[in-house]
């Protein structure tokens, strides 16, 4: 069995401060995807670094911002960061190991939420990603796109669809991004595993006890190859950890 986890750390210092190694002793991952590390390498806490993973990063050029990092097991044949464009390499959003038998991705696609230059961005980051990813299904090995994709894709995986329809997440271009790339052939793991449940959120809010009440927003993806849904076995977001505004997403696979 395989667990794979991913989470938006929203600052791994913070994360580490609020229980991040409890929550690795505790639940014992096998490959953790980590984004928004909102930090350098060098200023990763020492007890994360005394783990007993494998660490990989991709951190921004810009100081406390973005950053992705993948922690594992198992020793990674080969990491590599970013996609090959300029603007969203330097900001740290996408990185790759790949192993023997599977290649896992940390993503962390831009948020549109501070104005229409930073949408539009996010729309670019979206346009390129699609072909980049779909390059990775034709591979012989299995893949798997963890993390914050930024965009819950129905109405299910929103708490008030009615009242966010125009709100940079849950806008129609962005779910309709969504659904091109499941028709590519993508999984969406963790809805194929909870197919018609309600109010399953991996992100809330600070504001207005959001969490308490569970009023979220599911932007927190396994994005797979068929061959990795049908291995998928069991698929938690792990709630009760108050490690950052978003809960880790853990799925084990039968590889």
């Amino acid at each position: 069995m395989l667990k794979i986890s991913s989470l938006n750390v929203n600052g791994i210092r913070a994360a580490h401060r609020h229980g991040f190694t409890d929550w690795i002793d505790q639940t014992d991952p096998d490959i953790i995807c980590l984004q928004e590390l909102r930090a350098m390498e060098h200023q990763v806490p020492g007890p994360i670094q005394k783990l007993n993973y494998h660490e990989a990063y991709h951190t921004a050029e810009k100081k406390g911002y973005s950053g992705v990092g993948i922690l594992s097991k198992q020793k990674p044949i080969r990491i590599e960061k970013g996609m090959g464009i300029n603007w969203v390499d330097s900001e740290g959003r996408v990185m790759m190991a790949e192993f023997e038998d599977l290649y896992v991705f940390s993503i962390y696609a831009p948020s549109g939420t501070t104005g229409d230059e930073r949408q539009e961005l996010k729309m670019e980051f979206l346009d390129y990603f699609l072909p980049f990813a779909q390059k990775f299904l034709s591979e012989d090995k299995p893949v798997v796109m963890c993390g914050d994709y930024n965009i819950c894709h129905k109405a299910i995986d929103i708490h008030n669809p009615k009242r966010n329809k125009n709100t940079s997440g849950f806008l129609p271009e962005e779910r309709e991004w969504v659904t091109r790339l499941l028709q590519t052939g993508f999984e969406d793991v963790y809805r194929s595993l909870h197919e018609d449940e309600e109010d399953l959120y991996s992100w809330w809010s600070y504001r207005a006890a959001s969490k308490e009440r569970n009023k979220g927003w599911r932007i927190d993806y396994h994005m797979s190859c068929p061959n990795m849904l049908d291995a998928a076995e069991e698929a938690v977001i792990e709630m009760k950890w108050d490690l950052s505004d978003h809960a880790p997403v853990t799925i084990s696979y039968n590889l």
